[in-house]
């Protein structure tokens, strides 16, 4: 099986890091809100804050789909459609927390 050098980055991250690679995508997805929110200074409560993490997923699975694609001959849509959900799912939730009329922190 072909190893692109995009896996073995993602496999030596997993080696030093004791999460599960669905955790990590997690973890991904809030260090782009963070970075959207502190560093780009876009408001906590703006969809705009979620274009950074959507946009890192997609780029991400596109890598992995061309690596799914030499390794295995096929695409695994399912599998890149799941790290998209997961790494955009607690940003979108926290937004949507931030915008909702229950959310004090406004």
């Amino acid at each position: 099986m072909h190893s692109s050098s995009y896996q073995l980055f993602k496999l030596s991250i997993l080696t030093i890091v004791p999460l599960s690679k669905d955790a990590v995508h997690i973890y991904v997805g809030v260090a782009c809100l963070l970075i959207s929110t502190l560093l780009l200074r876009l408001t906590a409560n703006s969809s705009r804050a979620l274009m950074l993490g959507f946009l890192v997923s997609v780029l991400l699975e596109v890598l992995d789909l061309h690596d799914d694609y030499v390794s295995f001959g096929r695409l695994r849509w399912a599998a890149s459609l799941k790290d998209v959900i997961n790494t955009n799912a607690v940003p979108l939730l926290m937004i949507s927390l931030l915008r909702s009329k229950w959310c004090t922190l406004r």
